[in-house]
């Protein structure tokens, strides 16, 4: 597996993040602890160094479960795990962005990963009700404190992650580097807004759900079995469906994994957006990993491409479509220095 920085950092983070939402058996479909070893293990040998958890994964387990396998190993990992979600849904304060909720998060969570500092704490999610500037000053307070190295932050709007930068840079606080974001051949969303933000701020990008939560695996394509599955057949849409049977079509073409063409595609594109493997077994993950071994041919990225194209939307559409208007015939001899990836 290769590595490069993350964000405007210079943190070296592997191709693909292991993703630990399934270590520990609390919820029902999780994996047990021997079976996360083995998975941990699979994961470092093929080269991956970035771990992600959060402090609500598998009601702490997951957490508990990495500081444990980890042991002397740990400062060869970066390790990443999230606040904001609430441990306690009886207190009102035991959840969101504030500065309460992220001193006391955060110390659980160094007590359960039994580790003096965090490689990279992600906002788990836009809290609306926290001034954004409480919430980068108190993160910023953290990293001065040595509890912290670097900061992310999860599903929020592009302005928001855009005026949480600039205040920090404006006021010298510490600047997200990171945004982890839902991406997937069947989910695109990211493309219209947060993708291009994403490039224009050097930000790094992790992906959760690239296989869509297991419909881009063929799990639903290839069989009709659906035992242990988190999602109903129910509510894939025929579109998901579609997309996901074309890439059956160029895994078999291709002789390898639906699983591994859905990767693949992401990186085809994006070699900045990192893929999360979140694996219930040691051979769903050794599958996964396979996929950073490849590289798709161009007609089958097209294809692909094709198939689960999304509307951009305004402004975007409106703006490609009123070049010629706005710029006039000079268009035609002018080069972009920088040209866009989606």
């Amino acid at each position: 597996m290769r590595y490069t920085t993350f964000g405007r950092s210079g943190l070296r983070v592997s191709q693909a993040f292991l993703g630990t939402m399934t270590f520990g058996e609390d919820w029902g479909w999780g994996a047990s602890p021997e079976e996360c070893r083995k998975m941990l293990t699979a994961y470092a040998e093929a080269g991956g160094n970035v771990i992600d958890t959060a402090n609500k994964y598998t009601e702490g387990s997951s957490e508990r479960i990495i500081g444990e396998l980890l042991g002397a190993d740990r400062d060869r990992f970066v390790v990443s795990t999230k606040y904001t979600v609430s441990m306690d849904g009886n207190d009102p304060n035991a959840s969101g962005n504030h500065r309460k909720n992220l001193t006391h998060s955060l110390e659980q969570s160094l007590r359960r990963l039994n580790t003096d500092y965090i490689d990279l704490l992600w906002v788990h999610i836009w809290d609306q009700d926290t001034p954004i500037e409480e919430t980068m000053r108190a993160l910023d307070d953290m990293v001065r404190a040595g509890k912290v190295l670097y900061l992310g932050i999860s599903d929020a709007p592009a302005w928001v992650v855009s005026r949480a930068n600039t205040l920090a840079e404006l006021r010298g606080w510490t600047s997200f580097v990171g945004v982890q974001l839902s991406y997937s051949l069947i989910q695109r969303d990211i493309e219209r807004e947060l993708l291009p933000m994403a490039d224009a701020l050097d930000l790094s990008v992790a992906a959760w759900a690239p296989l869509a939560r297991g419909i881009l695996s063929g799990k639903f394509t290839r069989t009709d079995a659906t035992t242990g599955s988190r999602i109903n057949r129910d509510a894939v849409t025929e579109q998901g469906m579609e997309i996901a049977r074309q890439v059956d079509i160029v895994a078999d073409d291709l002789g390898i994994t639906s699983a591994q063409v859905a990767l693949a595609w992401i990186q085809a594109h994006h070699p900045w957006v990192h893929p999360i493997l979140g694996a219930r077994t040691l051979d769903q993950l050794t599958d996964n990993l396979a996929a950073f071994e490849l590289e798709l041919p161009e007609d089958a990225v097209r294809r692909l491409d094709q198939v689960s194209q999304i509307e951009l939307g305004f402004p975007q559409d409106f703006i490609e479509m009123s070049r010629d208007f706005v710029y006039g015939p000079a268009l035609t001899r002018f080069d972009r220095r920088k040209r866009s990836q989606w």
